[in-house]
């Protein structure tokens, strides 16, 4: 159980970790596969560059005086060469092509009573609704600068769950897990892993209660699942404010705060962001 004593130290914790140089910004790790994060090289100019990957826009980050694009890979992205969309100063557009190398995610075989893997045409109705509408959430492009890429994991608690497992019910294949699970008590605090605007709050079929936060240029986390949120859309937090409290609601077998990483419009592993501590 946490008492206000767990809750300060991990607050101070926290803080402590994301606490940066002045006017430096953190990258996560690199992995150049589905799922993963490219660092591409853009070079130097006189205003930052603009970039795009499968139509959508990237963050793109200084470094001295170099740029760098920050790229989120789908899941679904075969291995092979994939292209950059870049826009220098007035130059025409190139591309810069970078190569995304083959993963193997964990997959989990399981056998269930039909009624827990078949939705009804209500449930199925409902999960299009919201579908379209977290579509929308997850385009959110503003023009601020994360002031870091490098997270704490927003609750303690154990990974449950990784990134990119598939799971296959009475041998239907169902997507990957979009993000990281942390096994935690019910009414554990969930804390802000970065500072950011609060975007989107829900009640969602599978995602239960659940907090969208962006961080700038495409940078987004999710918090889904809570017993409890405490925070509205529009406002603005620091890291280590209290998003709210982990819980079971949504389609979940026990209390866990299910967390994702968005760069650019894709889900990316949310274990390259986390720092070492």
């Amino acid at each position: 159980m946490f008492t206000p004593r767990h809750f300060r130290t991990f607050v101070l914790l926290l803080l402590g970790a994301l606490s940066l140089p002045a006017g430096a910004v953190e990258l996560p790790r690199q992995r150049v596969t589905p799922g993963g994060v490219a660092r591409i090289g853009l070079g130097a100019s006189a205003q930052a560059p603009q970039a795009t990957f499968n139509g959508s826009a990237v963050l793109v980050v200084q470094e001295g005086a170099q740029w760098t694009a920050v790229v989120g890979i789908p899941l679904a992205s075969p291995p092979g060469i994939a292209s950059l969309n870049v826009r220098k100063d007035a130059a025409p557009d190139t591309a810069v092509p970078f190569q995304i190398k083959p993963f193997r995610y964990p997959e989990q075989r399981l056998k269930v009573a039909p009624g827990h893997v078949d939705l009804s045409a209500e449930d199925v109705a409902r999960y299009e609704r919201e579908r379209t509408h977290l579509q929308q959430v997850m385009a959110t492009f503003s023009d601020a600068q994360p002031t870091s890429l490098q997270l704490h994991q927003p609750t303690v608690g154990r990974r449950s769950s990784s990134f990119g497992l598939r799971r296959v019910f009475n041998g239907q294949a169902r997507s990957p897990h979009s993000g990281m699970d942390i096994a935690a008590p019910q009414g554990a605090p969930v804390l802000a892993a970065a500072p950011g605007i609060v975007i989107d709050t829900g009640n969602y079929f599978f995602n239960g209660n659940t907090v969208w936060l962006d961080h700038g240029s495409g940078f987004l986390t999710m918090y889904c699942h809570l017993s409890a949120i405490q925070v509205k859309p529009g406002d603005r937090v620091d890291a280590g404010s209290s998003l709210g409290q982990v819980g079971a609601t949504g389609r979940a077998t026990g209390p866990h705060l299910h967390w994702s990483v968005s760069l650019n419009r894709a889900m990316v592993d949310p274990i390259l962001f986390l720092r070492a501590s």
